[in-house]
């Protein structure tokens, strides 16, 4: 392979790793938001281990692309998620710093290694005090309030205030009468960043995967086998399916895992294709980005509407 290529490669490379990256902290730090909440056993090893197994991913993988720094900062962090994987022992708020800080190092590292900002904003920790918090059952009355709204005609259904309900019924049901403002707004700004994140990713795939679409239909496949720009595309588009999968984005969960599969059987087979369905295609690739566009901001109007009766 030639220097240029191999580099190019390289470069391409690392690009998705900083996209997986970016979904595996995502993840880590709204279940490590909803872990600091105390939920009930069965939940707690849930989180836990999803921290876990996104921590021991983003390792894993960093090492696939020989960034060392970014590997031993990850797999650093490991003991500090074991600290916390058992329910019923005594978890205090300096273990939950302790990971917070372990999680500021991986960010450092990966914005060293990339030189893409990864903004270092550890999950909120319980500081000395009492802080700020309403009666949960003041806050249900609330919830239940805009789920019906948000259940009206017209409206993308979305699950953020059906996830803080879940919580606040958690808390109600062990008996505890006062749920942490700021945790909230942690939770909403976590889920503003995930979907801002997802839409740029599908905005920034969306163009290479229109031109690999337009050759295919202008082209077919190479008699000597799937070109570079094709395989590259069905690794596109299984970030974009796991992107969609960590933010919950169903009907282009849907879409992606359609495509993917599309385009792999394209690759694998050589299927001569039509320009007619081809053009089908690119039209739902387009259709797709759309919804996800208005996906996004169904999720900015609900965050709103939890700001409104909480922050008023």
């Amino acid at each position: 392979m030639p220097v240029e290529t191999e580099d190019g490669f390289q470069k391409e490379l690392v690009e998705l790793f900083v996209q997986e990256a970016h979904e595996w902290l995502q993840q880590i730090h709204v279940a490590l938001d909803e872990l600091q909440q105390a939920p009930e056993s069965g939940r707690h090893r849930s989180l836990a281990q999803t921290i876990k197994v996104g921590i021991t991913n983003l390792g894993g993988s960093a090492a696939t692309v020989n960034l060392t720094d970014v590997e031993r900062a990850s797999f650093s962090a490991l003991p500090f998620v074991e600290a916390l994987q058992d329910p019923s022992a005594q978890i205090s708020s300096d273990d939950f710093l302790a990971l917070c800080k372990q999680l500021g190092h991986i960010h450092g590292a990966l914005t060293r290694a990339t030189g893409v900002a990864f903004e270092s904003a550890p999950s909120q920790v319980p500081e000395a005090g009492t802080p700020a918090t309403i009666p949960t059952e003041e806050l249900l009355t609330l919830l239940h309030g805009l789920q019906m709204k948000s259940s009206l005609p017209g409206t993308i259904p979305r699950n953020l205030i059906r996830t803080i309900t879940a919580q606040a019924e958690s808390l109600i049901q062990r008996g505890t009468g006062q749920y942490q403002i700021a945790s909230i707004q942690e939770f909403l700004d976590r889920s503003a960043e995930g979907d801002q994140g997802f839409l740029a990713l599908v905005q920034q795939h969306e163009r290479h995967l229109t031109d690999i679409l337009q050759a295919l239909t202008a082209d077919g496949i190479s008699t000597q086998g799937a070109s570079t720009d094709l395989l590259m595309g069905v690794e596109r588009v299984a970030q974009l399916w796991s992107a969609a999968q960590q933010v919950n984005a169903s009907q282009a969960m849907t879409f992606f895992m359609g495509l993917h599969s599309f385009l792999t059987i394209v690759s694998q087979q050589r299927v001569a294709i039509s320009a007619q369905s081809m053009e089908a295609v690119q039209s739902r690739l387009v259709q797709c980005v759309q919804a996800v566009e208005e996906w996004v901001e169904s999720g900015r109007a609900e965050r709103l509407a939890i700001q409104g009766v909480l922050f008023p």
